[in-house]
């Protein structure tokens, strides 16, 4: 069973260290390829926001090893 990754916000360290993640890039793929104008991502307090950024930064950055076993 895979641990709960409470505190951590890149993504990665979730994938490099076997946290447990909810693989949600196929949205981000989606918003990022067809874009309808401006976005404002508003969350809760801790609710993600810092990982969504991190997520982005691997994506621009070319990291597909980090994506190749995700679900």
């Amino acid at each position: 069973m895979k641990r709960l990754p409470v505190g951590i916000q890149t993504f990665r360290d979730i994938v490099q260290n076997d946290y447990l993640y909810v693989d949600k890039t196929d949205k981000i793929f989606d918003l990022v390829n067809n874009p309808k104008g401006v976005y404002f991502l508003s969350r809760p307090r801790r609710f993600g926001k810092s990982l969504l950024i991190s997520t982005l930064n691997e994506i621009f950055e070319g990291e597909k090893e980090l994506f190749k076993d995700l679900l």
